[in-house]
């Protein structure tokens, strides 16, 4: 018996020791950091593909670069989840603020919208060869001399939003907390045609970044003795409905500051609490006079780890406000991208701006002005359906940039289909287009509800 133990023992350590020796001569495969490449959807012109950046390594990324080529005549058109430049058939795609550290053994992805055939080549994570995917074959190609100077229209995957509370396409209105020439509503009475309704406006308090909210004593005045438990049992009354209702901080005159850490925690908290008191669904941020992007990223993901997937939101940046990705506003929507609903943002009150083709300023109250900007913002980076058109429901509800309700509906079969665009056309379709708001919902009732009545038919139109 001992004897049989020690022969027992002796076979188990040339096994151990062989394979040990096994596998030090094995090549470390996939061994590192790697990105892997996946081709999600192929629709004859165009197509999306995904990478994935994994850390298989026993250190800590701190950020990651992914750079490839495409084929000649391909070319990149939105992209979410990275930055991204490019130089002639070589794209590179950059961590964002919030996922470009990467522990062992996780991994995050990045994904892209381009035209034309073939896949990516000559892949490189951080000035090394991609691995777990296909090895480069072919050296690096060379953009062609003279580009297309009217790439086709291509049309993406529509793919909603996962776990969406909302309609894939749907109209948002403004409601307001306070007395102006408009009409007096109280929230039960806001139009059926309205999906997600947006309370104007939370107000800041003496502590930085906190906000509070309470109906106004004038408006409750106009409507006769309206309180905050009647605004309660309202709110309960659209979710009955199947609408959304959300709680919009800013506005013209707003002054809620959110620039530290602290702050951000005010912000967080306050908000939260008021959404636990009222029933909120979620936070619209209409910041007019300034915005730290660092600081009220870090609040919002604060505030959604906390109410969870379903928290609604949303953005209504003025339009200056979205001219470049480097502009605070834009840079909030890019850096949340992962947790944001919708960027409506207010094409009017804006005069003249440049759109994406970055060659002519186009002038508010125009098709061409709506879906040029638009586009701005969906080649640099926001998915279709984070991205909607705000506009005035009518006279007196801005100093300009009003337009009829039909153009609206036109601007949105522009960027949806590519039909009944105006001298500008956009380089792609975007059938996932999100929809449209508007300033306000008591200024379309009080012009007929005209705006609601023609868009929000036409939403259920789009593909």
């Amino acid at each position: 018996m001992k004897r049989s133990r020690t022969l027992l023992l002796s076979l188990i350590a040339t096994l151990v020791a062989a394979l040990g020796a096994v596998a030090v001569a094995m090549p470390a495969f996939a061994a590192g950091p790697t990105a892997t490449f996946v081709k999600v959807s192929d629709w004859g012109s165009g197509w999306e593909g995904r990478y994935t950046v994994t850390n298989g390594g026993s250190s800590v990324i701190s950020s990651w670069v992914v750079a490839f080529d495409l084929p000649v005549g391909s070319r990149v058109g939105t992209f979410w989840d990275a930055s991204m430049t490019s130089s002639g058939q070589r794209f590179s795609f950059v961590n964002r603020s919030w996922n470009g550290t990467l522990v062992p053994g996780a991994s995050v992805s990045f994904g892209f919208n381009a035209t034309g055939a073939g896949v990516p080549s000559n892949c490189v994570l951080n000035g090394v060869a991609c691995g777990g995917g296909t090895a480069p074959t072919t050296p690096p190609t060379t953009p062609p001399t003279t580009p297309p100077t009217t790439p086709p229209p291509t049309t993406p995957p529509v793919t909603p939003p996962p776990n969406s509370p909302l309609p894939k396409h749907f109209l948002t209105g403004y409601w307001h907390n306070f007395d102006n020439p408009a009409v007096e509503l109280r929230l039960r009475d806001v139009p059926g045609e309205y999906d997600l309704i947006a309370v104007a406006f939370a107000e800041a308090t003496s502590t930085p970044g906190a906000v509070t909210f309470g109906i106004d004593p004038g408006l409750s005045a106009s409507l006769g003795g309206y309180t905050n438990a009647n605004f309660k049992t309202d709110v309960q009354t659209l979710h009955s409905r199947g609408k959304k209702v959300i709680l919009s901080v800013g506005g013209e005159t707003g002054r809620v500051a959110v620039n530290d850490a602290t702050s951000a925690t005010n912000f967080s908290n306050t908000v939260f609490n008021l959404i636990q008191e009222y029933g909120f669904d979620g936070v619209d941020i209409d910041l007019e006079n300034g915005l730290n992007p660092t600081y009220m990223a870090q609040a919002l993901r604060s505030l959604r780890n906390r109410v969870g997937a379903n928290l609604i939101i949303t953005m209504a940046p003025q339009t200056i406000d979205m001219q470049s990705p480097t502009v605070s506003y834009f840079k909030l929507a890019l850096d949340i991208r992962d947790i944001l609903t919708v960027v409506h943002t207010q094409f009017y009150n804006s005069g003249s701006m440049l759109g994406c083709d970055q060659q002519f300023a186009y002038s508010q109250g125009t098709v061409n002005f709506m879906t040029a900007l638009a586009c701005l913002q969906l080649e640099a980076g926001l998915r279709p359906d984070q991205v909607a058109l705000g506009l005035p429901a009518g006279p007196g509800a801005a100093g300009g940039g009003i337009v009829a309700p039909a153009l609206v509906n036109q601007a949105l079969n522009c960027l949806a289909r590519g039909t009944n665009c105006g001298s500008f056309q956009p380089p792609r379709t975007y059938p996932g287009i999100r929809g449209a708001m508007t300033w306000s919902i008591n200024w379309d009732v009080a012009t007929g509800n005209n705006f609601a009545r023609t868009v929000k038919p036409h939403l259920a139109t789009l593909p």
